[in-house]
């Protein structure tokens, strides 16, 4: 069964076994898909701030956005775990011979870049559903502020999570250029929350 379509307790309760999936790549999707979803409903509230039809429309497209980057990001809470698998699975292939050995790193790495694609996806999405809170500020329901402000809080936890988890992952990249370009990339969207 997909953790998805699991019950909140059921989610829980997995996060808490001693397996290690799901974990804190899983969970910061799940903070960055409750964040633009807290978004998405402010910019769906009636009597909005919006005055004018262009203010209509921004909020409307706003709203739309973090609709699709929940959605994003609720896929991403199975494609972490899913990923990370693949990690526990190629350390786990035999190492007898200087072929397995061989077979195995290599493994190790293409599991690892799976690995840092999945939470670098959560950052890339919780980044751009965070650049949506201030219109839905603005222009959202005035008593509905503290949950434009939950949601933010809510996508910078998914985006600090996720980046420990590439954070970690890159450690044990051996292509120097690659990790470089991820650590730009981590950079840039830092600097967006």
């Amino acid at each position: 069964m997909k953790l998805i379509d699991s019950t909140v307790n059921d989610f829980l309760a997995a996060v808490r076994s001693p397996d290690p999936t799901p974990g804190g790549g899983s969970a910061a999707a799940l903070a960055g898909a409750l964040g633009a979803s807290l978004l998405a409903m402010v910019a769906g509230l009636p009597k909005s701030r919006a005055a004018t039809e262009a203010d209509v429309e921004r909020l409307r497209t706003a709203g739309e956005r973090c609709t699709a980057l929940a959605g994003e990001l609720t896929a991403l809470i199975d494609r972490d775990s899913a990923a990370y698998d693949l990690v526990l699975a190629a350390y786990k292939r035999p190492r007898g011979t200087d072929d397995e050995k061989a077979a195995r790193s290599a493994a190790i790495q293409k599991a690892m870049r799976e690995a840092i694609a999945a939470p670098l996806d959560v950052m890339r999405a919780c980044a751009a559903a965070t650049e949506h809170g201030p219109v839905i500020r603005e222009l959202g329901l005035a008593s509905a502020s503290s949950h434009v402000q939950v949601g933010v809080a809510l996508l910078r936890a998914g985006l600090q999570g996720a980046k420990l988890n590439v954070e970690i992952n890159l450690e044990s990249v051996k292509d120097a250029a690659y990790v470089a370009s991820v650590r730009e990339e981590i950079d840039r969207l830092q600097g967006v929350v």
